[in-house]
């Protein structure tokens, strides 16, 4: 994306161009005759289509959980369900083997609702960009500014607490006990969380609106760190308890609990063939995992057939791979976020000038691309594959699907005569 386009100009270009969501499943596309061989840093004056930033409520990837799902409720339902601002409420209470000052439960009227959480955010509240991935799909769900209150706030409103090493919660998935879904955080991390990571959330908006039901509204959890099972939707209970043993329904089936955010590479969609003696551009997305993103690398390689290629096949100890172009950071940030918020606000970015700390941002997802000219005709398997800022390459350090997917994607495709 130019790093000088004005905010009109980038909403033109992203609605001409299809490309809402931002997520991997963009297509790639042919661009325009220009100097460079096969590298993606040669050639930078290729017109490249701005992709957004950040993913609109609605183009998030939908993977709710309950039947019916609870954002289908209407009318009493939805009340009965306390899933509208107003009837919302999140009681913070303890079990047997905790004890705390003031409990805010439902019985009583203390539990939180939504204007007293507001109130909260005034003095308390955090903005921060964050992508959103399930740890057993093979793509990110979208990108938003997310909202709200740190868990640490929020938790600080019970007063003196004893005998806690971790916080359990959950959101509504129906009154049916077998549909819970819940997740949980050790103590220590959600109240110290070090100030150059953001903090678990109490989100109450998503790109500057209320956070609608399909998205978990009006009140949901953001782990930033995290696989969207922490993220838990609906959000109406918090547990402290002295059992340090993590909760999460995904750990029942297997899946790693603990398991931090990891740095892929992902491609998006091509058409299965190109012309021969156009130059190509290759369009993808990268996940700024736990470990940051130092780049993202492309192999290219004749076709052998399907794509497919077993891990301790010897191609590739001889794979070369070469460097792809991320996403610069735009000058022009209020382009970019919703329409009156300053970069100054956001986690992240510099306070007096507005522009990130670092680049690519943590916990968000970047757009990539890599150029490749002068193919010969025939077929070609493209793999791309993220490095992180400990020097491992995906799918390492950690190969094993229980803690997230994260293959080496690739994709097969024809130059044509």
């Amino acid at each position: 994306m130019s790093d000088s386009i004005d905010r009109r100009r980038f909403l033109e270009i992203a609605a001409a161009s299809g490309l809402s969501t931002g997520l991997a499943g963009q297509p790639a596309r042919a661009a325009a005759a220009g100097p460079g061989a096969l590298d993606s840093k040669q050639g930078g004056a290729v017109p490249r289509s701005p992709r957004p930033f950040l993913t609109e409520a609605r183009d998030f990837v939908d993977v709710s959980r309950g039947k019916p799902r609870p954002f289908t409720l209407r009318g009493e339902a939805l009340e009965k369900a306390r899933l509208t601002p107003r009837t919302w409420r999140l009681e913070i209470v303890g079990d047997e083997s905790s004890q705390l000052g003031r409990p805010s439960g439902l019985e009583d009227g203390t539990a939180l609702d939504l204007a007293g959480l507001e109130e909260l955010g005034k003095t308390h509240g955090v903005k921060y960009l964050k992508a959103m991935q399930c740890n057993n799909i093979p793509f990110p769900l979208g990108q938003g500014l997310w909202e709200g209150v740190p868990l640490r706030e929020v938790i600080r409103r019970v007063g003196e607490v004893g005998n806690v090493r971790r916080a359990y919660y959950w959101g509504f998935h129906n009154n049916d006990p077998a549909q819970l879904f819940q997740s949980s955080l050790a103590f220590n991390r959600v109240m110290e969380t070090p100030p150059w990571e953001p903090p678990p959330l109490v989100a109450y908006r998503l790109n500057g609106q209320e956070i609608p039901l399909e998205r978990g509204g009006p009140v949901r959890m953001v782990v930033p760190w995290a696989h969207g099972f922490k993220s838990i939707k609906w959000l109406q209970r918090i547990v402290l308890t002295n059992d340090y043993r993590a909760n999460d329904t995904y750990a029942l089936a297997n899946n790693d609990p603990e398991s931090y955010l990891k740095t892929a590479a992902y491609l998006g969609k091509s058409p299965p063939s190109f012309p021969a003696g156009e130059p190509i551009v290759i369009e993808g997305t990268a996940m700024v995992g736990w470990s940051g993103l130092k780049r993202v690398e492309f192999w290219l390689r004749p076709g052998t057939g399907d794509g497919r290629l077993a891990p301790d096949d010897p191609a590739w100890k001889k794979a070369v791979w070469r460097p792809c172009e991320l996403m610069p950071p735009p000058s022009d940030w209020e382009a970019i976020l919703p329409e009156g918020t300053s970069p100054r606000e956001v986690w992240g970015f510099n306070p007096r000038t507005g522009r990130p700390k670092d680049w690519p941002l943590l916990f968000s997802m970047v757009p990539w691309t890599a150029r490749l000219e002068g193919l010969a005709p025939g077929p070609y398997e493209f793999r791309a594959r993220a490095v992180d800022l400990n020097g491992f390459a995906q799918p390492e350090p950690r190969p094993y699907q229980k803690s997230g997917l994260n293959r080496v994607p690739c994709q097969t495709w024809v130059v044509t005569a």
